[in-house]
């Protein structure tokens, strides 16, 4: 019976590895590709060429209706940690950064109707 159980949780363990090593989106990983438009989303002008790395990364990440929710829910939620993120700035960032991406920037989006 404990050998049963140990195949159990290893078999479970094996599981998990292998969904996070099938690239599962983490709010870490939208963050952090993110983090580098923060000035531009707060303040305007123009993205930055890290920020438009970040934001084609994060598009790669996002390919699955799973992924896009995952990932339109931390960018949801980061959104919603700037007061000032400026609205037009979040719309216009992927086109600015010749991208034409599969999760919106918006504090206000329900994420369950990503498709």
């Amino acid at each position: 019976m404990k050998v049963a159980a140990a195949l159990v949780v290893v078999v479970l363990a094996v599981v998990q590895l292998a969904m996070v090593a099938r690239g599962a989106v983490t709010c870490a990983q939208v963050d952090a590709n993110l983090a580098p438009c923060v000035p531009f989303l707060t303040q305007g002008g123009e993205p930055g060429a890290s920020c438009c790395s970040g934001v084609k990364t994060l598009n790669g990440l996002a390919q699955s209706t799973d992924e896009r929710r995952t990932t339109c829910n931390c960018v949801k939620a980061a959104a919603n940690r700037y007061p000032n993120l400026k609205d037009d700035a979040a719309q216009s960032l992927p086109s600015k950064c010749g991208v034409s991406l599969n999760v919106p920037i918006s504090r206000t989006i329900n994420c369950d109707t990503i498709s």
